[in-house]
């Protein structure tokens, strides 16, 4: 299967999995503008299978999505050296392609990544809560928007990031073939069943995020001892589009932990 994807820039290449539904653009619309002022890196956006403009085909597992994902690495990326950044449901399949090709990853970055938890029924997680708004905001939503689902922030700026990043693949998503692999959502090898790894690692949450929380979360760190753990407050679920001031800086920082770290420096 080849995957749907977007690529900018040249130089070291940067692997983005997107959430569970929405497409590419999620990651492109909290990432690019990141990557606009360092050069060197290329960037590469897929949309995996079943999301975005990636057919399911007969993939009914998320072991099926992981195996697509490694067919796009080694058309894509080769046995060249990259960096891997994963948003919820892609922050748990990188986890598992971290596991898969530890000596090629430089660096990992977790977005609101799902946990040790995968089922959504059984994460520890606080109730939805709203911290700030703005008048107007829920007024102006569009019959059957679901902005407000997930927001902790009610601005419209943050609405204006939803329905740029977040929506447009909402709108296209095979929701019949997503609900034939969520019955198989659960990796048949677990992420961390390898040895501890030691790169430059970040892991972002959000600390009103009713989602995936950062409970589930805050219990990998013993298996990845490089890694920055951040729980940001006034932050749900979409943690880059409430938070991206605080989300670009830790994301610079990674950034820059992981060229160290591949020149040998402390």
């Amino acid at each position: 299967m080849t995957l749907h994807h977007v690529s900018y820039g040249d130089g070291t290449p940067v692997l983005a999995l997107h959430g569970w539904t929405p497409d590419h653009r999620l990651m492109t619309g909290c990432l690019e503008p990141i990557f606009t002022d360092l050069p060197g890196y290329r960037r590469l956006y897929p949309d995996l299978p079943g999301m975005g403009q990636s057919p399911a085909g007969d993939i009914d597992s998320s072991d099926g999505i992981l195996a697509a994902v490694q067919s796009f690495v080694d058309e894509q990326i080769g046995a060249e050296p990259f960096l891997l950044i994963g948003e919820s449901y892609g922050g748990y399949l990188a986890r598992a392609l971290t596991r898969e090709r530890p000596e090629q990853v430089l660096g990992l970055s977790l977005i609101c990544p799902i946990g040790t938890v995968v089922e959504n029924a059984d994460r520890t997680v606080p109730e939805h809560v709203v911290l700030r708004s703005e008048p107007g905001v829920v007024e102006s939503l569009i019959e059957g928007e679901d902005f407000t689902d997930l927001a902790v922030v009610r601005t419209a700026t943050a609405l204006a990031a939803y329905r740029k990043d977040v929506a447009p693949g909402l709108a296209i998503a095979d929701t019949a073939a997503l609900d034939r692999i969520e019955k198989k959502r659960r990796l048949s090898v677990d992420p961390e069943s390898g040895p501890v790894w030691t790169r430059p690692t970040l892991i972002v949450c959000g600390r009103q995020d009713s989602i995936t929380g950062y409970e589930d979360t805050y219990v990998l760190l013993p298996h990845y001892p490089r890694a920055s753990f951040a729980v940001l407050d006034v932050a749900g679920h979409n943690l880059q589009l409430e938070q991206p001031e605080l989300f670009a800086a830790l994301t610079r920082e990674w950034l820059q932990r992981v060229a160290d770290d591949a020149q040998g420096l402390p």
